[in-house]
């Protein structure tokens, strides 16, 4: 079953992320798909500022880093795989230990490896249109209890 949102403005798609923080647990996986542009740090930006992030502690996009640590509760391990070409540089930066560990993985580009995704996981599709702070937002729970969680928050 998919989740199905539409918003309207960048604090409307911030709001939907601050309600799926409120569900996460430690050992979740989220993987955002959407194209440049279309809101995935934007997305993440919200579920940090929703899950405690530290004043001053500056949350973008790992695009050159690969990987960015957040000291949330949970912690966030935030990962950028649109630079990772070969699909060995994965183990180079521990991404498996990283989704075996209890932080909170959320993984831009998650399309760009497949193959990498865990057995159970929530993919975040983000679409923008209009003027670009419009937002089409899917969520698609694959296995574990995300169906039963998102169904707290949001409707099918």
């Amino acid at each position: 079953m998919r989740f199905r949102i539409e918003t309207r403005s960048e604090e409307e798609t911030l709001s939907v992320s601050h309600r799926l923080a409120t569900i996460l647990q430690p050992g979740d996986v989220i993987g955002l798909v959407g194209d440049l542009g279309a809101g995935k740090t934007l997305f993440t930006q919200g579920i940090a500022s929703e899950m405690g992030v530290p004043e001053g502690c500056y949350v973008n996009s790992p695009t050159f880093t690969i990987i960015n640590e957040y000291p949330t509760r949970p912690p966030i391990y935030h990962f950028d795989l649109y630079r990772i070409e070969d699909p060995g540089e994965l183990f180079e930066i521990g991404y498996y230990e990283y989704l075996e560990g209890d932080g909170v993985c959320i993984i831009e580009w998650f399309d760009r490896h497949g193959e990498a995704a865990p057995p159970v996981f929530l993919l975040v599709e983000i679409d923008s249109f209009g003027d670009g702070t419009e937002r089409r937002i899917e969520f698609e729970p694959h296995g574990g209890d995300w169906e039963t969680r998102l169904r707290t928050r949001f409707r099918p």
